[in-house]
Order: structure tokens, then sequence, then C-alpha cells
């Protein structure tokens, strides 16, 4: 029989739990109670000590998004629990397993006005999978279980537990030993299965998409392997980058928002997608041709990811799973030659278009000073290429989401914003991307306005010893805000969203130790990107500013108009 255990503290059995599933780092900003710390001094776990619960919750998403697994994040309560919201609206809608743990007020105090008092599991619901308040100590070994077992199943996401303070410093007795909280890889239904192949095998121009939620489920290159069968064009959602070998025959770029002529087109000549591990969002949707006549095949892990409304049907289960079985009930397939042709002479034209649109934007920087398409050449060309990029979704870091001006290539990853693009998630996720990943290389690419919400934590990055090149797009503050403003009140506003100064980044990094390099020219750029990466690979995190132009337009835009851009094609 097994022996139980008891800790002498809740926050002991906490420290023990994570111990038990090999959980690396924990993100946070504990309340007054030290007792977590405490109880983690003498094991191998990591605390990356933040400067604020936001940015800890969205370094724990990039950590959950980078390893595949459960991440973890601490916070006080009240205020603390409060200011964690938007990282866990972006956790979820991000699909990422993670944890926060909380304090909160104890039972006795609670409706007395006492200090940082909040009905927590209210603020944290609408953003959460399961959210429990644990006021019995024996009830904590459980809800522990039952909170990382929800996190990593079905559809990803974030889950809350609340320590509150009457039990915190009381025993707790674990009955068993713990439980690890492991995905459970469902396979799909024979049926649907079934069903769904006969569909593929009647389409004669197929296109693949690949989601985030295919993301560490393509270790085998079975998703190219499919799209060799079918002789179906690769694409992925911006979610999903990464996933696939963006060298590959057969890919040809981001769907949706950053699909750019001639890539376009097999979007309006196709006669069916299949989207595994896509929610269908409206970015990675945005400019396809009318929805209810493209039927879709979709496969998704729980039926919560599901879009309906559309002809074709979906499949639930493990995207790995499903691609195999299909590549089995397939096999034999004879694809379309001529359509196979069309795609790879689509990826052809699709570099043509990218060399003429990056002199295009050199000839529109006014003083010849670098443009986005010339740091993207040198950052390709200074760091390995088994590097992660993480990006942020602003006006000119967009550049990096359309193929081929950049590119995972063979090796390459990628973590990106959900569809909520929260300004700063990148930068901070980058930090839990490269404690996740190991010796790989993680590069950052920012705007400045990004940079500036995340740059209070530039201790934490250097406390945390997470090696990461940022390269920060500096065109002097919010250049979405002010290209949309531009185009409702002219040149003339007497409101401004962006300013010719100096961003005062140089000072703050070096005052804490980092590398930090200006660039305005475009031969100083690969030069100190080079030697910034050099600097990250000594273990030293480096800030690169470059000096950008408004008029630097991503690819796809003629021009800002609202949420959505004006498509450069249209």
């Amino acid at each position: 029989m097994t022996t139980p255990t008891t800790h002498h503290t809740a926050w002991a059995a906490v420290a023990d739990w994570l111990r038990h599933q090999g959980t690396t780092t924990v993100y946070g900003l504990p309340g007054d109670d030290m007792d977590l710390l405490g109880a983690l001094e003498d094991t191998p776990v990591r605390m990356v000590l933040c400067r604020d619960q936001r940015n800890a919750v969205h370094m724990a998403t990039g950590h959950a998004l980078a390893s595949g697994r459960l991440a973890v994040c601490t916070v006080g309560k009240g205020p603390a629990v409060t200011n964690t919201l938007t990282g866990l609206l972006e956790a979820s809608s991000s699909a990422a397993p993670v944890l926060l743990v909380a304090g909160g007020t104890g039972l006795d105090r609670v409706g007395t006005g006492a200090f940082q008092e909040l009905d927590q599991l209210a603020a944290v619901r609408p953003f959460t999978k399961h959210a429990e308040r644990v006021d019995r100590p024996e009830r904590l070994p459980a809800a522990l279980e039952k909170a990382a077992l929800t996190a990593v199943n079905g559809t990803p996401g974030p889950v809350y537990l609340e320590i509150p303070d009457h039990i915190a410093q009381l025993p707790v007795t674990v009955a068993a030993p713990w439980r690890t909280a492991a995905p459970h890889r469902l396979a799909p239904d024979p049926d649907a299965l079934e069903q769904s192949a006969r569909l593929i095998a009647a389409a004669r121009r197929p296109l693949l998409l690949v989601g985030g939620g295919a993301r560490h489920r393509n270790h085998d290159r079975s998703v190219e392997r499919l799209a060799g069968l079918l002789g179906a064009a690769l694409f992925t959602t911006a979610s999903g980058r990464g996933t696939l070998d963006e060298d590959h025959p057969l890919h040809c770029g981001v769907s949706g928002l950053y699909t750019v002529e001639p890539a376009a087109r097999l979007w309006e000549e196709t006669d069916l997608v299949i989207a595994l591990g896509s929610r269908l969002e409206e970015t990675a949707t945005f400019g396809w041709p009318d929805r209810a006549g493209l039927p879709v095949v979709q496969v998704v892990a729980a039926e919560d990811s599901v879009v309906t409304g559309t002809p074709g049907m979906h499949v639930l289960g493990d995207v790995a799973r499903t691609v195999d079985a299909w590549t089995g009930l397939l096999d034999g397939h004879r694809p379309d030659e001529k359509w196979a042709e069309r795609i790879r002479d689509v990826r052809r034209l699709l570099a043509e278009r990218a060399a003429r649109r990056a002199a295009d934007a050199e000839a529109a920087v006014p003083g010849g000073g670098p443009t986005v398409a010339q740091v993207l050449t040198a950052l390709d060309r200074a760091v390995p290429a088994d590097r992660v990029l993480v990006q942020e979704n602003g006006l000119q870091d967009m550049w990096s989401y359309y193929y081929p001006h950049w590119s995972c290539g063979t090796a390459g990853g990628s973590v990106v914003p959900s569809e909520q693009t929260p300004l700063g998630f990148g930068a901070a996720a980058a930090v839990g991307v490269k404690l996740a990943s190991g010796d790989r290389p993680v590069a950052a690419v920012c705007g400045d306005g990004a940079f500036h919400l995340f740059r209070a934590e530039l201790p934490t990055v250097a406390d945390a010893g997470a090696a990461v090149l940022y390269t920060v797009l500096d065109n002097g503050g919010y250049g979405w805000l002010q290209t949309n403003l531009d185009r409702v009140s002219g040149p003339g506003s007497r409101f401004a969203f962006t300013a010719d100064r100096p961003t005062g980044n140089a000072a703050l990094a070096r005052a804490h130790g980092l590398g930090h390099w200006s660039v305005t020219t475009p031969d100083a750029l690969e030069p100190a990107l080079r030697e910034a990466w050099e600097c990250c690979a000594r273990g030293t995190s480096a800030v690169v500013e470059v000096r950008v132009a408004l008029a630097d337009q991503p690819p796809g835009m003629a021009g800002a108009a609202g949420d959505f851009p004006v498509r450069e094609d249209q």
C-alpha cells in the first residue's frame, strides 16, 4: 500500500507537485506570502520573478507554446489577479496550457472588506477552461491534478487555482503518488475518418491549412507526406508556422490576412480545404472566397473549436493520428499533376514578387534608411537556421508574417500572438520561449510601442539568463494607429501616435548588463545583428533598435483601414 505524504503547508504541497510534474520553470510575482518561494528553495524548479503579472502570464504562455507542455504562473491576490486577465485572454485564444495559481482572501474574512478582497473566480472564469478555489486543505491534491489535466487536454487552455490565506499554512496530506498531467491524444472516429477520406479523394485541387493545433504534432513530417500524396498546396495560419517545412515545394505561405498574389489565387481555384488544428479565426480566413461555397474538412481536438455553417465536415481527434489514418486510407491516390505544377509555379512567382516588393520598399523609404525587408534578410543571415522567431503584430513587424520575406525554412520555429494580439505579448513571451527551448536560438521582432510596454522586464530578462535577441523596429511609437489617424484626419491632425524622439532603451538595456545596438543605415544592419547574436550565444540578451519609416508598409497592405488593411492587390 502507498504511504501517505504530509506536507507542512499548502504551498509546500504545490512545490512538491511541481517537482513531480517535471516543471522546470515557474513565472510570476508572488504576493506578500513568500511560502511558495521558501518551498521551492531546495528544488530544481527555477522561479522567474517578474515585474508585472501580465508579462508573467505572457512568459508562461510562450513557454507552453514552445514546449507543448503545461506552464505555471503564480501571483498574489486582488489586483495581482486582475493584472493577469489580459494574459489569460491571450493564453485562451492561443490554446496554451497555462496554470495560474493565486492567493486569495481567507474564508474567515470574506465579506468583511478585507485587504485586497475580490471575487477572483468571477473575474477569471470568462478567460479560463476551469477555475477553482480550494477552501479545504484535503481538496488541494485533487484540485491540482484536475486543473492540470484540464489545461492540457481537449482544446488546451489556461486554468486557475486559488489557494486562500486560511489554508495556506495548514498541512496537506497526499494519499497517493502524484499523477502526471499528460495530454491524451484521442483517435478520431473510424466512420468520420472514412467519410472525410472519401471527400478528400474526390477533390482535384485541395489545400492543406495547418493551424496552431498541429504544433508539436508533425515531428515525423507526416503532414508534408500527406500533402505530397494529395498534391495539395500547403499553407499555415500565423499560429501554425514552424510546424511545416517551409522549404517544401508545395508550401505557399500564411493564409488569410497574410496571403498575397499569386498565392491568393489558389484559394479561388481550390475545391477543398483540409484544415488541421485551426479554429478558422478571422485573420486566418480573411480574404477567402465565398465561405458558403468552399467545402472544408476541419480537424480539431474538441467540439468547442468546430466551425459550422460551411459545407464539408469536421473530424474530432488528434491531428497526427488523423493524418496517419488518412495516409493509410488514401494509399495509392493519384493527385492531379496539373494542380501540383500550378502550386510549384505559384511558389516561384511568390519569390519573384517578394524580390520586387523589397526593392519597391527601398525606393519608398526616404533618406535611404533601413527597410524591414532588409532587417529580416540580415536577421536570417545572422542567426542560426534552427532559431525560433517570436513576433508581435504591429504595423511593420507584420512584414515577417508574409512569406517569403521571412521563412522558417526546414528547421526554424515560430511563436506569434493569437487573434487577440495584446501589445507586448511577443516581447514577453520570448523569455518563456527561450527558457523552454534550451540551446535553441530565440529572436524576437517587435515594434517600439510593444517593446516599451515590456521593457520594465529587462531586469527580469537579465536575472533569468534568457538570452533573447530583440530586434526593435522604431517608427516613433504606434505606427498602426498613426496610419489609421492619417487616413481619417490627414497629416495635419493635432493628435499624434508617433514622434521622432529617442527611445531611452540604450541606457536601460546597458544598465542591466544587456547588449545594445542602434542602427540607422542599411549597411550597419548585418554587422550589428551578428554582434548581437554573438552576445546572445555567450548567454546575454541583446537589443538592436532599427530606425524604420512609416512609409515602409508590409507587402499585403495598401493602407490601414481600422482593424484590417486595404489589400494591396485589390
